[in-house]
């Protein structure tokens, strides 16, 4: 009991020093007032060390405000200047910097890929082909998720362009949505092939400097900074610090580092059909492609668990923004996670509102909560306790997730070992998509090491097969398959299904 009042008392400190802005909003007063209140006690029910938030409405920055700390068990505050990674919510951005070339008359939305970047290859040729702008940007391909291609490997971005080629379709080309963070790299190469600059400096002169966005860095590599927060991770109920997580690999997907000051920037001009100070960033036309339902999301699990509580009657994906219906409105957000990092990006423009939140501990969905707190509070006039609702429900998902993992290690079969000698394991197995894997033996003991950046200490479990823990100790263990030649030998391993030939 004393640790928990502590860290309540901590969080309550802070929140209470924390910079706040709040101009012109008298007519809000009580829904702000509101609002704080349930940001304070939703800091604590999720156990945050901190967070940063900001509310636009009719033209204005309303509420700006930071609750907590930077770092767990620290006293520097989390305000509305901590940097912190924006990670998917980068997406949006990268989106308006293809249609600034649409609307420059430098490509179209219908136009190839291949138009553009002629080398860039897929595993099907028609698709290779087929594949439009606008496919980069909404998850269609037909291509299922190849994130080990930045989170498993420490390789180039064109060398992640260029095994794309081996990643064969999980499903037929348009026929559905998985979300791909690659295809937004695609996007990135492009705006610098057709503008002569690279991304980053893309989104530096078109959008961060135009909109004032001094504290926003569009990568991790450009951060020099020391009001940065640190990612946490609730791991079996216990909140520890983690290493920061970069996208730099990726950066048109999720590099962007910055404050909630400057993103209030960001959402109040795409409140307004990309109006700011001094001019705009799209063409009305563009700017409402960005936010029109272009895919339909058929499936739910490709959706936010949210949905088994807000009951959506469509949910769809526009230009680098999920949306759905609430109450009769159609929301436009985006959620960003990285390791240890979360954020949501929200815009109404039909109500003149936006919402920003930052965030530093991994998939903690109170997000989505104030989310829609700040909806109920000053659109709708709802009064539902999303962070209660939403808290059961996501503790709902972990327990199935034990249970069903517990089911699983219920099958294993006892009493068996490793066909060979363990060091007949030992060696250096590769793949030309999933990279190089080493395998050493030691004092009785398998230790692997994924493309020199992921170690693993392997224990077994049956016959052949291993579960590898990483030295990340709030990553998940893996199942490592060996398999054997004709000839008695180690042929292989799979590592989640991930096959590698042992040389």
């Amino acid at each position: 009991m004393k640790i928990i009042f502590s860290y309540t008392l901590i969080f309550l400190f802070i929140s209470t020093i924390s910079f706040s802005q709040q101009k012109n909003n008298s007519q809000y007063s009580a829904s702000i007032k509101a609002f704080d209140a349930y940001c304070q006690q939703g800091l604590i029910d999720w156990k945050m060390p901190g967070m940063a938030v900001a509310i636009i409405k009719d033209g204005k920055v309303i509420f700006e405000k930071g609750y907590g700390v930077r770092k767990l068990n620290g006293t520097d505050a989390f305000d509305p200047q901590t940097i912190f990674g924006i990670a998917s919510t980068t997406k949006a951005m990268t989106a308006a910097c293809i249609a600034m070339l649409v609307d420059e008359g430098k490509l179209q939305w219908t136009d190839p890929v291949i138009k553009y970047l002629p080398d860039f290859q897929l595993y099907d040729s028609y698709v290779t082909r087929e594949l439009q702008v606008r496919d980069l940007l909404l998850h269609n391909s037909g291509v299922g998720n190849t994130d080990y291609l930045w989170g498993n490997m420490d390789i180039p971005s064109d060398e992640i362009l260029h095994r794309m080629r081996l990643v064969e379709p999980t499903y037929s080309f348009r026929s559905g949505f998985i979300y791909q963070n690659i295809f937004y790299l695609v996007a990135g190469q492009m705006i610098e092939k057709v503008s002569g600059m690279p991304w980053d400096k893309f989104v530096e002169q078109r959008i961060f400097i135009p909109l004032g966005m001094s504290r926003t860095f569009p990568l991790y590599a450009n951060v020099n900074d020391s009001n940065q927060a640190t990612p946490h991770f609730n791991l079996n109920g216990t909140i520890i610090e983690i290493d920061m997580w970069r996208a730099d690999a990726v950066a048109p997907a999720g590099s962007v580092f910055s404050c909630v000051d400057d993103m209030s920037k960001w959402i109040l001009c795409m409140c307004d059909s990309s109006k700011y100070n001094g001019g705009r960033l799209l063409s009305p036309d563009s700017w409402k492609q960005l936010l029109k339902p272009q895919e339909i999301i058929k499936d739910e699990d490709e959706y936010y668990p949210t949905q088994t509580l807000t009951h959506p009657n469509f949910t769809a994906y526009g230009y680098g923004w999920f949306q759905q219906d609430y109450m009769g409105r159609k929301i436009n957000f985006h959620t960003g996670s990285l390791d240890g990092d979360i954020a949501i990006a929200c815009v109404i423009p039909e109500e003149h509102f936006g919402f920003y939140i930052l965030g530093n501990l991994d998939h903690a969905e109170l997000r989505h909560a104030l989310m829609f707190k700040s909806i109920d509070l000053f659109v709708t006039g709802g009064n539902r306790d999303w962070s209660r609702e939403f808290l059961k429900l996501y503790q709902s998902i972990k327990d199935s997730s034990k249970k069903y993992q517990k089911e699983a290690d219920a099958k294993r079969v006892l009493n068996t070992k490793p066909t060979l000698p363990l060091e007949n394991y030992a060696g250096t197995y590769s793949s030309p998509l999933y990279g190089e894997v080493v395998v050493e033996e030691n004092n009785n003991e398998l230790k692997m090491n994924i493309n020199h950046i992921l170690p693993l200490t392997l224990t077994h479990w049956n016959y052949d097969t291993f579960k590898g823990h990483y030295s990340k100790s709030h990553w998940l263990p893996s199942m490592i398959l060996f398999s054997l030649s004709t000839e008695g030998k180690i042929a292989s391993v799979e590592i989640d299904g991930q096959k590698f030939v042992k040389q």
